[in-house]
């Protein structure tokens, strides 16, 4: 058995080992570069040069899997300046540009699928948001109104419709952002999801929408190409209404549909479960669904982190802010002194690692990130 029990002395080198998806995929190491917002794209959605450097160069790095930026599939889905876009056919070609370059470095390169329901400011779609109710994500948000039935159709052809895109482009596969207080969580939240028809009430009425469309997703394209989801696993910060146990029931739901992994947003990998304290969420995860590939994000800065992070039962780790002060981590971190550079960075050297002037003055909103 590869993975390590809770206790026991940890293999340096595991979390540099390969690892296999049940399709047969392999990744060459256990370590994932998360989707970190950078608003370094063109307006109308297509890859820039900026944006494809800084993946380029953590492929370069080592990492194993290299994911964009949160990529919205519907103009009425965007919650960002300088967002990447996944909606149309005419934006094939920049995916197609970002899967050759990423798999020549030996990296699987995967598109994070997101909408951003009442999150998608007007000001940036022109449109007034949907979402599961006409419940403000943020008090000073524009008001959303319910989704219609035929919208939530057409929300699960257009994620369809952008996965097939990214594996017409020769992307390795697509992760669904089911996390943060985006679409997906505004249906799964009983705070915010509020109802009375097929896609409220139950969990399994408020899951639906993305069951749906992982279930779509997996209909049209290979086994071969990876559809993973991310989840917040319990509430925190403005993100409320999330139930733990529901999480790890909808795991075994998601694991059952076909997903290829799931990746648990921690923010804190280290930190017990605020629902159930003296409880890590992880080996909870692990014990629902044994056979379903568990990635963990959330303060892993060293490779004794990451280590740890493998024995409280997770398969991968997805670095964030590592990754961006060290776009080689996983190639340094065979270095017995190995070392990570950690905040505050000058603009000038984020701009060695591969950030542009965008992309730091969006990092400048991390307290104490940039000097």
């Amino acid at each position: 058995m590869w993975r390590l029990g809770l206790g026991s002395a940890p293999l340096m080198t595991h979390v540099l080992e390969p690892f296999r998806f049940a399709s047969g995929v392999e990744a060459r190491n256990r370590v994932a570069l998360a989707a970190l917002t950078n608003q370094q794209s063109h307006e109308d959605g297509s890859l820039s040069d900026d944006e494809l450097g800084f993946l380029e160069q953590r492929a370069q790095g080592g990492f194993a899997i290299v994911c964009t930026c949160a990529a919205h599939v519907a103009l009425g889905g965007r919650g960002f300046e300088g967002q990447l876009g996944v909606y149309d056919d005419a934006l094939l070609p920049g995916l197609e540009r970002l899967a050759s370059a990423l798999s020549a470095r030996g990296a699987l390169p995967i598109v994070q699928l997101y909408h951003g329901g009442s999150r998608s400011p007007m000001r940036l779609t022109g449109q007034q948001s949907i979402s599961a109710s006409d419940v403000a994500f943020e008090a000073d948000s524009d008001p959303p109104r319910a989704a219609t039935p035929s919208e939530l159709a057409q929300l699960v052809d257009d994620f369809v419709a952008a996965a097939e895109r990214c594996h017409r482009a020769g992307l390795a596969g697509v992760e669904i952002h089911g996390a943060h207080g985006y679409l997906f969580t505004q249906f799964l939240s009983t705070t915010t999801n509020r109802r009375t028809d097929e896609w409220g009430g139950s969990l399994r009425n408020r899951a639906r929408l993305l069951l749906d469309v992982l279930e779509g997703i997996k209909r049209r394209v290979p086994a071969s190409f990876l559809v993973g989801v991310r989840l917040s696993p319990e509430g925190f910060a403005k993100v409320t209404g999330l139930d733990l146990a529901e999480s790890i029931e909808l795991a075994g739901w998601l694991a059952a549909s076909g997903a290829d992994f799931l990746h648990l947003s921690l923010w804190d990998a280290f930190a017990d479960s605020k629902q159930r304290p003296g409880q890590h969420p992880l080996p909870l995860f692990r014990e629902a669904c044994p056979e379903l590939p568990l990635v963990a994000a959330g303060k892993i800065w060293t490779l004794p982190d990451a280590e740890r992070v493998l024995e409280h039962g997770a398969d991968l780790v997805a670095l964030g802010r590592a990754a961006i002060c060290n776009p080689d981590w996983p190639r340094a971190a065979t270095a017995p002194d190995f070392t990570p550079r950690r905040p505050p960075l000058s603009p000038e050297e984020l701009a060695e690692r591969g950030l542009s002037p965008k992309f730091v003055e969006y990092m400048r909103r991390w307290r104490d990130f940039v000097a």
